[in-house]
């Protein structure tokens, strides 16, 4: 127990000087996180400053930071938009959490680190921090679009977390995954949301709402700040992460209406705790500790800053997010933070990795804590070069490839689609296990199974075991094929119900997009399958055989689904040749059989989603701009099919087409795309150069 001494003197000492610190960031033009960790290494016990902190004191107020961070979090998501997010979200954490873990793994046995330590640095670099996150999101005031993606991605993020710290002590004794545990563990999560839930909506949206009425800031803010922390010691009580419960308590309160009105009065509190929870991350650098592991460090920050922005993108991208959010989504995620801490924690404590691991961990934080604001800031430009840098095929495809997943997600037959993809998933679910215990029976039995087979064979130890090991693998293979050839049918079961078959007699156009959306759909379906898969069987898998395995099946997707796209390609030009015909009707003086022409288009030739035509105003900014400096399908999604301008026609515009006023342009994409991408042709000069200087978000959101 603290005294009031030691809590004051710990307080000044921590305010003062990260006070110092943010005004010299401020003055650089640096973020102010930097001068929080900054303060915690001058305040903390490793460098030889005469002003040290209490670090017990700092470390219990910076858990106020994380929960009222989290409670602000809540207050912004209601649970009808979580749960909208929820099926994308999981997605893209599953394949960069599960990825991740495996990368971690690979980098720590190539830095000579035990099996178990190896395990242990795989999930330290799988979860990102919501508390850095949130913290750069509010800096950058980033387009609340992004903020509800990313977020939604790490409340997943948490979840995985969670069973990692109930499934790695068994998996660092080298055990097989005990899938009852696994059981025991979602069901007990999915009980206490249900019993939290259930109880908080019974009695905290109306009990709220009686206390905004009486009007009285005072009593709001204590009555919010006290549901708040009530959740979290409930969940902290039960076993969980204090976060997420008050994550749990903001989103409840958010549900009585009076959401802004409390967020503006916790603002204050939540910005002081949180200024202390990175000043205690910085009190844990220990410099020393740092220099004898700087390769460590240095290789995993690298690790998790180029693994994250890479497979939460591929991630991101496969759920429908397109080229530019998904990029900004996986470059916000690319850093480690509180969680990690724990699970390097759990480690130590248990005996599986040695004490150098927590200090590595909390360094990896700080390294890429200090990176996320600028990656956040890049994140817009970065998309623009890499979409410009796509091999023209995949620049059609990534536009065309949202509207299906649109009509997939609205497909009236979802019924029969959904119970044929439950009997493919138990297929599915079978190889994979039958997989699996190939790989755990090797692992723990084929020594004692080589030395067996050299005597009865009297053959040398060499010899026995690649007779072991080609017996294995022509186990593993026809498995690994029956994984390939249900994920192609699961690809082609949703590519049909997104874009039907022909009747029978009918000619079929649309093949060429139905056979791109389903490799892409059964590249989805191997990701989802294959990394959580190799993640699971890391302790018995080595990474060399592991990743090869999975980069040669990975191959020859690619390579199928790049042959796709240049039979959609084909495909997108002779339907853009029709449009042409719709947008000359229309620049005749007939709108509304341009409509129609445009619209029998999307039914002739199917998988070009449904095009609008758009008249380009001479008061556009986009006037006198080419394509490509306007960044249309970066900025939007949405991109240009065909232009007509009077007599002049042209057919899939290229990136140095130049635009006039009075072009028809033929804008395809999803819904949300073509609507944020005629906001953006509306815009006038100032507008338009105000969106693209824009730091970060969306620029449909900034209307």
């Amino acid at each position: 127990m603290h005294d009031a001494r030691e809590f004051l003197t710990a307080l000044a000492t921590v305010l003062c000087v990260a006070g110092l610190m943010t005004v010299l960031c401020q003055w650089l033009r640096q973020p102010v996180v930097l001068g929080y960790v900054l303060a915690g290494l001058v305040v903390g016990p490793h460098v030889p400053v005469p002003l040290v902190a209490d670090r017990g004191v700092v470390q219990t107020l910076s858990e106020l930071g994380v929960i009222l961070l989290m409670f602000s979090l809540g207050l912004e998501l209601r649970f009808a938009r979580l749960a909208k997010l929820a099926p994308t979200a999981g997605i893209t954490a599953l394949i960069e959490c599960s990825a991740m873990f495996w990368l971690g793994g690979a980098v720590g046995e190539w830095l000579g680190w035990s099996a178990r330590e190896s395990l242990f640095a795989g999930a330290l670099v799988a979860i990102s921090s919501t508390t850095v996150i949130v913290k750069a999101f509010d800096e950058l005031h980033v387009s609340p679009a992004l903020r509800e993606r990313v977020v939604s991605v790490l409340i997943v993020e948490d979840v995985i977390a969670i069973l990692l710290l109930a499934l790695l002590p068994a998996m660092a004794e080298g055990e097989a995954v005990g899938w009852g545990e696994l059981g025991r563990s979602l069901a007990r999560f999915g009980a206490l949301l249900v019993a939290m839930l259930a109880l908080g909506a019974l009695l905290v949206p109306r009990a709220m709402r009686a206390v905004l009425r009486l009007g009285r800031a005072e009593t709001t803010l204590v009555a919010s700040l006290g549901v708040c922390f009530a959740f979290a010691l409930l969940a902290h009580a039960l076993g969980y992460s204090v976060a997420l419960g008050a994550f749990l308590a903001g989103s409840l309160v958010g549900e009585s209406g009076g959401e802004e009105s409390v967020a503006k009065l916790v603002h204050p509190v939540r910005d002081l705790f949180a200024a202390i929870f990175f000043v205690s991350v910085g009190m844990l650098i220990d410099p020393r500790l740092l220099w004898a592991h700087w390769p460590a460090v240095l290789v995993l920050a690298i690790a998790v800053i180029a693994g994250k922005t890479l497979f939460a993108s591929t991630g991101a991208f496969l759920a429908g997010g397109g080229v530019r959010r998904s990029l900004e989504t996986g470059m916000s995620l690319a850093q480690i933070g509180e969680f990690s801490f724990i699970l390097a924690s759990v480690g130590v404590a248990s005996g599986a990795a040695r004490e150098f691991l927590h200090p590595v961990a909390v360094a990896v934080s700080a390294l890429t804590m200090l990176t996320t604001p600028w990656m956040v800031r890049a994140a817009p430009r970065a998309a623009a070069r890499l979409d410009r840098k796509l091999p023209r095929r995949v620049q059609t495809f990534a536009a065309l490839y949202g509207s299906w997943l649109e009509k997939l997600r609205s497909d009236e037959s979802a019924r029969t689609t959904a119970s044929r993809l439950r009997r493919l998933a138990g297929l599915i679910a079978l190889d994979a296990l039958a997989l699996a215990t190939v790989v755990v029976a090797l692992s723990v039995w084929g020594r004692a199974l080589q030395t067996r087979l050299g005597e009865l064979l009297g053959v040398s130890s060499g010899l026995a075991r690649a007779i072991v090991l080609a017996g294995a693998l022509a186990i593993a293979a026809p498995l690994v094929l029956g994984l390939m050839r249900v994920a192609r049918r699961v690809g082609v079961t949703l590519a049909s119900a997104a874009l039907p078959d022909a009747r029978s007699g009918q000619l079929d156009l649309s093949i060429a997009p139905r056979r791109a959306l389903g490799v892409t759909l059964q590249l989805a379906t191997v990701l989802l399958v294959a990394l959580p898969l190799l993640a699971l069987l890391q302790p018995f898998l080595s990474p060399a055989a592991s990743a090869l395995g999975f980069a040669l099946v990975l191959g020859a997707l690619v390579v199928t689904f790049w042959r796709s796209t240049a039979d959609l390609q084909g495909h997108v030009r002779a339907g853009a040749t029709a449009i042409l015909e719709a947008l000359a009707a229309q620049a005749r003086g007939r709108p509304n059989s341009g409509a129609a022409a445009l619209a029998q288009v999307g039914q002739l030739l199917p998988g070009l989603g449904e095009p609008e035509a758009y008249a380009l105003s001479p008061l556009s900014a986009a006037v006198g701009r080419t394509l490509s400096a306007l960044d249309l399908r970066g900025l939007t999604g949405a991109t240009v099919l065909a232009i007509t301008r009077g007599e002049r026609e042209i057919v899939l515009p290229a990136a140095g087409e130049v635009l006039a006023a009075g072009d028809l342009l033929a804008l395809a994409g999803t819904h949300e795309a073509v609507a944020a991408a005629k906001d953006l042709l509306d815009a006038p000069p100032a507008a338009a150069a105000a969106a693209e200087k824009s730091p970060a978000g969306d620029v449909h959101t900034s209307r």
